[in-house]
Parts: C-alpha cells; structure tokens; sequence
C-alpha cells in the first residue's frame, strides 16, 4: 500500500509539474495518445508473446525471464493507459526489451551477463557424480 502511495505521489507531481510546462492542451493530447498506444500494444501483444515462446523454446531464456518479459510487457501497456505523464514514462520504458532485460538480470540472479543464453547456475557438490546402474544378464553376476 505504501508503495502505492508513494507511486501516486510522484505521478501528480511529475504530471502537474510537466503540465505546467507544456500546457493543459498538450497534456490531454499525450493522456489520449498514450491511452491509445497502450491499447494498440495490448491489441498485439500476441506477437511480443509468440517472440518470448520462441526465445523460450530456444532455451534463451527460462521459465522465469519468460514470465517476467510478458509480465513487463503487459504491466508497462496498463500504465500507458492509465492518465498520468510518470506512467506513460514508466509504461514506454517497459515496452523496450532491452530495459525488461536488464531487469531481469538485475533482479533474478540467474543470468551471468546481459546474454541470456549464459544461465548462472553455481555447481553443486553432486553435480561431478554419475549415478547409475549396470545390468547384465550374464549368470556370474546373479
């Protein structure tokens, strides 16, 4: 809730302060177009999915980076059709890959790198071990 609260507050002041600069006109035209690129990308979110499957497929990324991605995609085309001139900021900031990837690096700590395809993944004291079992029909062993 408290981060709610501080979201809204820093939405109004961007928003006025930024309003006062640009003019009441301009800000209602960026509130309306902004409202309707949101949409626009909602509309074809599809194809930002359909790429994120592929690059899922092709182990680019795992299970995790592919739910953040989408969930970027979609949380950035909420705030863009939400009024408010911080939003539309944050909303278009999440709309480049390359800023979802960095925070997908930044916060998941499975990546080495920025390349995805490089998971990091610490070896463990079991993972040198082969186990297996060896079975022969020969009578000898019975």
């Amino acid at each position: 809730m408290i981060y709610f609260l501080i979201y809204l507050l820093v939405e109004v002041l961007v928003t006025v302060e930024i309003a006062s600069q640009i003019g009441g006109l301009n800000t209602f035209f960026e509130i309306v177009g902004s409202a309707f690129f949101g949409i626009f990308i909602l509309m074809n979110f599809r194809h930002t999915l359909a790429e994120n499957v592929y690059a899922l497929r092709s182990s680019q990324i795992d299970m995790d980076g592919f739910t953040k991605r989408n969930l970027f995609g979609l949380f950035g085309a909420v705030l863009l059709i939400l009024p408010g001139i911080f939003g539309d900021i944050l909303g278009l900031l999440m709309q480049f890959s390359l800023l979802s990837k960095f925070f997908v690096n930044r916060f998941s700590g499975k990546y080495r790198s920025q390349n995805c395809q490089e998971f990091y993944t610490s070896p463990r004291k079991d993972d040198y071990v082969i186990d297996a079992e060896i079975i022969d029909d020969t009578p000898a062993l019975r």
